[in-house]
């Protein structure tokens, strides 16, 4: 069974950057949010689950799913999101345990952003691997890419765990407040520290 590492951190955090600095040395990935889109394509499980669980209010004009409205729904109703994710949850995981399944090298990271909100992935991996930025960095980053305004942006970090609580439960911590420079030395070290995590777990 390959070791798993789950790299999780708040919106804006930096995750993506620090899983592309992981996999320039050739450490291999599964998304759980790549995973998420590909059960929801047009056609696959997800989708059919979805439109028959909320109408045709969830799809769009173009037969896709609409992402927005799905969004904006579950973010005001908790008994919505809680539906959504009992139908989508099993198929996310499936589709990522067949991807860990095919991995080669010593160790992987599976990236969850809400691995500790959630819970439902926190079993399958060894350790937790926290990105971590000063709250108001994460702001100005979501609002930067995507033009949300920080009161909007603060809602969705508040349906989040605190910078606090997520740091008290990680076994490691990427500090990505500073340049991006500041990544690849601690990624490195990480790196070798998985495979030696990774060849201890192989030993009988």
């Amino acid at each position: 069974m390959p070791y798993v590492v789950g790299l999780t951190g708040g919106i804006g955090s930096g995750k993506t950057e620090v899983a592309r600095a992981f996999e320039a040395l050739g450490v291999e990935t599964a998304d759980a949010d790549a995973a998420a889109h590909a059960v929801t394509a047009k056609g696959e499980a997800g989708y059919r689950a979805v439109v028959e669980a909320f109408g045709p209010g969830a799809m769009a004009p173009d037969g896709r799913l609409d992402r927005a409205w799905l969004r904006q729904t579950v973010f005001a109703d908790p008994g919505a999101r809680a539906r959504l994710e009992a139908l989508l949850h099993p198929l996310i995981l499936a589709r990522v345990e067949s991807q860990i399944s095919r991995w080669r090298g010593p160790y992987g990271l599976l990236v969850v952003p809400l691995l500790l909100e959630r819970g439902n992935a926190r079993s399958r991996v060894s350790r937790v691997l926290v990105v971590d930025c000063p709250e108001e960095e994460q702001v100005r980053r979501v609002t930067a890419r995507s033009g949300l305004p920080a009161s909007e942006v603060r809602a969705i970090m508040a349906t989040q765990l605190t910078r606090r609580e997520r740091l008290a439960q990680a076994d490691d911590i990427v500090d990505n407040g500073g340049p991006l420079e500041s990544l690849p030395p601690q990624v490195a070290r990480l790196d070798a520290f998985y495979r030696e995590c990774a060849a201890r777990a192989r030993e009988p």
